[in-house]
């Protein structure tokens, strides 16, 4: 293990064992596993904490955003407008439905789709605009909000990485459909896979509610189509024992990121920049270097542990060569591929093991 892990699991629950093994043994002593009271109480909390008027849990982030998708109407034939830098799984749940992805180059700033190449997208194929809040930033919802109305779409966000954020003062996890994943590394983790969709649209949480569990809304009676997708009780319970402790782990990750951004301004790397209307929860910190392989290479030799948020944009991926982009396509997106660089971020990570990857970072600066 890396004298500094890129991010600490165990340290989360090793805080709230207590609290993590009492929410374990309450459901084992219930014997219901599957669609009960811990679920129901979870998406009730997680609705009132985002803001949206209703939740409703499923097995993964990608499951949420593919039947947020059916949700909302989208199938073959249909195009679904979604970054070019991303994690593939916005692109696979766009595919899973039958639908086209139109990818659209991020602002190089912000890493998030950039609202100005938006309408240039748009065909009359187009239903839905698919934003993803990356690394923790929001997207400029209030400028791609206004293209959706403007051109009769509807807006499913992305938020896997974005637990507790904010646009303009209020939460990421309302309107049309907000997809959440509660993968253990998150800022909100589950203890294994788990997800869930916000919504402020009833017929959208009741259409997903009936595709999760077989398209069944009473058993053995299957009105549509569905799938196995329910987030179980065990999972839920660890969320509602994690869930009040959200905020002030994101406080701690703000002022890492504070700390890196002051003690780092002179390194020769390329640090994020916030807008002022966004207050992000840094699910990653991540840098850009024209040495991007070296110094994780450095870092890796002094005991730090990076990660390469993404190595390859999912255009150049084989799962996608068949979709026929070209290869040098999306320079923006190819860009961020060749230098981005995740450093350490997490509410358990140390002062004196942020200072040794600072201090690494800087020495690293410092040959060149």
């Amino acid at each position: 293990m890396s004298a500094v892990p890129f991010l600490d699991l165990q340290a989360p629950y090793l805080e709230l064992r207590e609290e993590i093994d009492a929410a374990v043994r309450r459901v084992l002593e219930s014997g219901w596993y599957l669609l009960g009271d811990e679920l129901t109480a979870f998406e009730a909390e997680w609705a009132a904490f985002v803001d949206a008027k209703y939740c409703v849990g499923v097995a993964n982030g990608l499951d949420a955003l593919r039947l947020a998708l059916e949700a909302l109407g989208v199938g073959h034939g249909d195009e679904v407008i979604v970054p070019s830098n991303t994690y593939i799984a916005t692109w696979l749940a766009v595919t899973q439905v039958g639908a086209t992805v139109v990818p659209v180059e991020p602002d190089p700033v912000t890493f998030n789709i950039d609202p100005n190449r938006i309408e240039d997208a748009i065909t009359p194929r187009t239903r839905v605009l698919l934003p993803v809040h990356l690394y923790g930033q929001p997207a400029d919802l209030d400028t791609i909000r206004e293209i959706a109305v403007r051109h009769g779409l509807r807006v499913l966000e992305d938020a896997a990485q974005a637990h507790g954020a904010r646009n303009r003062g209020r939460r990421i996890g309302t309107g049309d459909a907000v997809a959440w994943s509660f993968y253990p590394g998150k800022n909100l983790g589950a203890l294994g896979d788990g997800g869930a969709l916000t919504t402020d649209d009833a017929d959208v949480a009741d259409r997903v509610r009936v595709l999760r569990n077989y398209g069944s809304r009473v058993k053995y009676r299957n009105e549509r189509r569905g799938y196995n997708s329910r987030l179980d009780e065990i999972q839920a319970a660890v969320l509602r024992a994690k869930l009040p402790h959200l905020d002030a782990w994101n406080a701690r990750r703000a002022e890492q990121a504070r700390r890196y951004g002051c003690e780092l301004a002179a390194t020769g790397l390329a640090l994020p920049r916030v807008p002022a209307w966004a207050d992000p929860v840094w699910h990653a910190y991540v840098v850009r270097s024209a040495r991007r392989d070296a110094l994780r290479d450095h870092l890796a030799s002094r005991g730090i542990g990076t990660i390469i948020h993404y190595p390859v944009p999912p255009h150049l991926q084989p799962a996608y060569a068949d979709a026929g982009f070209p290869t040098l396509a999306f320079p923006i997106a190819r860009a961020m591929a060749d230098d981005v660089l995740s450093l350490p971020m997490g509410p358990h990570l140390g002062h004196d093991q942020q200072t040794a990857v600072l201090d690494a970072v800087r020495a690293f600066a410092d040959d060149e």
